[in-house]
């Protein structure tokens, strides 16, 4: 397919996707992609997800499990399980669903839910870097109070300007899939709510972080850091990549109006390099786990999502402005 091929193509899906490539792809005017978008409450996958939503709020009877895996009666199963509360907000926040189209007061709902860890409350987050960053994004998003869990960040994170989920079993080297998961989350809640000062320091330091290792290397040997961080693969969920983390810096980038750090070519050039014959962008992996249904290509085939992730990223890298990148220490 020849560019143009591919965009009718991008364009040719469900709405949660099709509004972006309105947006950000082809140019549209707000007027029409902000009716596509509306339409993900009523279409294709946030409906149907919408529609699994329990009277309490939930999915799957819990907050980040299944509440089989609490009961443990969950069975034996390959991976993470997908379908529990917080995963499913993430998808329908990410998809560009209203939050006005899930259940009435669902985050008054959830505040009475409790954590599996601890039996902490929903909405003051608990001690996992990942999970209080998708809290911390989910309740900008639904207006919940999640000023506990946004407080959190800044007195969590280490001495080397990152985030490891394992810092409550003594790690003190941070961790590229936590660090990303913390910076997604402090961008969303920062654009959602306008953050705070110190905040955006704290999401400064953990891009910092991460551009000094060049997304994809160990800052003390260059090495790189391993196959996950290259392996290209849509639902990204809490994993690592260097696309995955390289468009969060396109979107922070245009968020704080800079130009693109060109620390961040090497991940830009492996993106562009993975761009197949047909010219779109393959599904290198799954993460294995149990969804509620398929939003993307199987293994092998071309995928919708990681083709449109990639052009943004690489719209944003070509533009003329990136001549104009900043000096860096």
């Amino acid at each position: 397919m020849d560019d143009d091929e591919v965009l009718t193509w991008l364009l040719d899906s469900d709405p949660a996707l099709r509004w972006k490539v309105q947006r950000d792809l082809t140019g549209e005017p707000p007027a029409v992609w902000e009716a596509t978008r509306a339409r993900t409450a009523t279409e294709g996958f946030g409906a149907r997800l919408l529609a699994l939503q329990d009277d309490d709020g939930q999915w799957a009877g819990g907050p980040f499990f299944p509440r089989e895996v609490r009961e443990g009666t969950f069975p034996d199963e390959p991976g993470q399980p997908y379908t529990a509360t917080t995963w499913s907000l993430n998808q329908l926040r990410e998809w560009g669903v209203p939050a006005s189209a899930l259940r009435p007061r669902t985050a008054e709902l959830l505040a009475d839910v409790r954590w599996e860890y601890e039996d902490l409350p929903f909405w003051g987050g608990e001690v996992d870097v990942c999970i209080n960053a998708f809290t911390l994004a989910n309740g900008a998003w639904l207006g919940a109070d999640v000023s506990a869990v946004a407080a959190w960040f800044p007195e969590h994170q280490l001495d080397d300007g990152g985030w490891n989920c394992e810092w409550v079993e003594g790690s003190t080297r941070s961790s590229f899939h936590s660090t990303l998961n913390a910076v997604v989350g402090l961008l969303d809640h920062e654009q959602r709510t306008g953050g705070s000062d110190a905040l955006r320091a704290a999401r400064h330091r953990g891009e910092e972080h991460l551009l000094r290792r060049h997304l994809l290397r160990r800052l003390s040997t260059g090495e790189p850091v391993g196959e996950w961080a290259t392996q290209l693969a849509h639902p990204y969920r809490w994993r690592y990549s260097a696309l995955r983390a390289a468009d969060h810096l396109r979107a922070a980038a245009q968020h704080d109006g800079r130009a693109p750090d060109p620390r961040t070519a090497e991940a830009v050039a492996l993106v562009r390099e993975a761009r197949d014959d047909d010219g779109t962008w393959h599904q290198q992996a799954r993460h294995p786990g149990r969804v509620w249904f398929d939003v993307d290509a199987g293994v092998g085939e071309p995928s919708r999502w990681l083709t449109f992730h990639a052009l943004r990223l690489l719209a944003w890298w070509d533009a003329p402005a990136v001549d104009a990148h900043p000096a860096t220490g």
